[in-house]
């Protein structure tokens, strides 16, 4: 019995080897306003990757993340490349969508290059409004989208992966209506998806999410827990979140004011942001 128990101790050894490995999810962080150099240190111990904008973020009349990449990189993050898009109502009133497009485009690739962030990298076109797009919608997308491939740069989207009821039989969910028509388009996706489940909530697990337990198969980064909370999202991990209704990183008191939006990828760097 002893060559037989040999011969199959080397053969189930040979087996494991043979298994492809787990694929790994890496935990990192978005937030509109800067956190601070030493606040980004620390921060580091818990993520791996940070938000970082190439423009205004929703709702700011500055960009106070500009000149920060060199100083970030050192500490040892990698980058989710962002850039604030524009609403329908923008798009609408402008009567040119496809123009408006390649404007914010160049000025992406401006201040990417600006910036230091290599060609290749990702930059991920932040369209918050969910549902179906709408024509305006899909003319501005594709025409951004084209412009910074033209400009050696890849094309990604930060939108919605939660179903949008149209009726009580359609659901649209933003996500899947952008691929379907994107046509030979190679676009990647930030995921945003607080419900209850698939998001855990505000919680920092050492092994993070997969960006698919989003459920779409396709995200590269999935945005699991937002600052504030939506109730109606969130009411079955809510005791996960702090009273004021925001997620804050381990160590981090409320009184900070330091809450964040939490994310995961399958790479430390998910829009190859980083220099050599």
């Amino acid at each position: 019995m002893g060559p037989i128990r040999s011969l199959f101790t080397v053969g189930l050894i040979l087996l494991v080897c043979a298994l492809p490995a787990a694929a790994q999810s890496y935990l990192g962080f978005d937030r509109n306003d800067y956190p601070g150099d030493a606040a980004m240190k620390t921060l580091h111990e818990t993520f791996a990757f940070t938000g970082y904008w190439l423009n205004n973020p929703p709702g700011a009349n500055r960009n106070v993340w500009q000149g920060k990449r060199p100083a970030l990189q050192d500490v040892g993050y990698g980058f989710l490349l962002l850039f604030n898009g524009r609403e329908y109502s923008q798009l609408k009133a402008s009567g040119n969508a496809a123009r408006v497009g390649a404007s914010d485009s160049a000025t992406a690739l401006q201040a990417a290059r600006r910036e230091g962030f290599p060609k290749g990298a990702v930059l991920f076109l932040d369209q918050e409004q969910g549902g179906r797009m709408l024509p305006e919608q899909r003319v501005y997308i594709h025409a951004w989208a084209d412009a910074v491939v033209a400009g050696g740069y890849r094309a990604g989207i930060y939108c919605s992966g939660i179903p949008f009821r149209e009726s009580s039989t359609v659901s649209v969910v933003t996500a899947n209506d952008i691929r379907e028509h994107a046509g030979a388009r190679d676009l990647h996706f930030f995921i945003s998806n607080d419900q209850c489940g698939p998001s855990p909530g505000c919680v920092f697990p050492k092994a993070p999410p997969r960006p698919a337990e989003s459920g779409l198969a396709f995200a590269d980064a999935w945005q699991f827990a937002q600052s504030p909370r939506r109730p109606e999202m969130t009411a079955a991990c809510r005791q996960t979140y702090a009273q004021d209704g925001n997620c804050y990183p381990p160590g981090t008191p409320s009184s900070s004011g330091l809450h964040v939006d939490v994310d995961t990828a399958n790479s430390p760097d998910p829009s190859h942001g980083r220099t050599p």
